[in-house]
C-alpha cells in the first residue's frame, strides 16, 4: 500500500544510531546512507521502506501533531522487544507494550517518542 515512510530529525547520527538499533528486531536494515539520510528496508528493491533525514528545505524537524508511524511486527515479544530498545537509546515512553481491544482484540501495541519526538507504534495483529 505504501511506498516509504519519512521522518526529520536534528541530529542525524543520533536518529541514526537510534534507528538502526530500534529497526533490527523487525528485520529491516540501513541500506542507504548519504549526507543526512538513510533508508531502511527488508529488502532495499522492494516497498515499503522508511526514511530518516534532515527535513530538505533546510528548516528545523519538528514531530506532527496526530501522526503515529507504526511498524508491523510478527508476534508479540517482538513489539516488546521493538519498545524496550527504543527506551534503552533514548526514546520516551507513550504506551506499554500490551493489548489493545478497542482496536481489535488481537491489538498487541507498544508507543514511544523517538529522540526527536516523532510517535512510533510497534504492533502485532496475530493472536499470542
Amino acid at each position: 500500500m505504501f511506498s516509504h515512510a519519512t521522518l526529520g530529525t536534528n541530529d542525524f547520527a543520533r536518529a541514526r544510531a537510534f534507528y538502526d538499533a530500534l529497526l533490527g528486531p523487525l528485520g529491516l536494515t540501513r541500506f542507504h546512507t548519504a549526507e543526512g539520510e538513510a533508508g531502511y528496508a527488508a529488502n532495499p528493491e522492494s516497498s515499503p521502506q522508511f526514511w530518516l533525514m534532515r527535513p530538505i528545505d533546510g528548516r528545523p524537524a519538528s514531530p506532527g501533531n496526530g501522526v503515529t508511524l507504526a511498524f508491523e511486527a510478527p508476534d508479540r515479544a517482538t513489539v516488546r522487544a521493538f519498545h524496550a530498545t527504543g527506551l534503552a537509546q533514548g526514546g520516551r515512553e507513550e504506551g506499554a507494550p500490551g493489548l489493545r481491544p478497542h482496536y481489535h482484540p488481537d491489538f498487541y501495541g507498544a508507543y514511544l517518542r523517538d529522540p526527536d519526538g516523532n510517535k512510533l507504534c510497534c504492533v502485532c495483529h496475530l493472536p499470542e
